[in-house]
């Protein structure tokens, strides 16, 4: 006797589960946020030019420190040419490749010649 090939049937049932699921996923996973004014456009910072402030102890790759241009032998040669009530906030811009226990270790030294709290300055991008 001959059987009657059967056609193999899809798993359409388990596929829509799945997206189904995935769905739901991505609904309750995701962050929406409120639509912003459609009259607002924001500030393009992109071509500004990025400076360090002036105020600002600049620490090259190599670990030597400047000032205003001006080289600056240790922390506390820096701290003797500020301003008293500029001592309680230093602020300090590392080269990115400076390693990190060196910006610690100046950071230390700024610390134990007088300053209260030290700033490190970064770039932020937004892409």
């Amino acid at each position: 006797m001959m059987r009657a090939l059967r056609s193999k049937r899809e798993p359409t049932i388990a596929l829509i589960n799945i997206v189904f699921l995935m769905l739901v996923f991505f609904m309750v996973a995701g962050t929406l946020s409120p639509p912003l004014d459609r009259d607002l456009s924001l500030v393009n910072t992109r071509d500004l030019d990025a400076r360090p402030p002036p105020d600002a102890l600049v620490i090259h790759s190599d670990g030597q420190m400047s000032f205003r241009g001006v080289g600056m032998p240790d922390a506390a040669t820096y701290m003797s040419t500020l301003e008293q009530d500029a001592q309680t906030e230093v602020r300090i811009v590392p080269d990115q490749t400076l390693p990190a226990a060196q910006l610690v270790a100046i950071g230390q030294d700024l610390r134990r010649a007088g300053a209260r709290k030290v700033i490190i300055v970064t770039e932020r991008g937004l892409q």
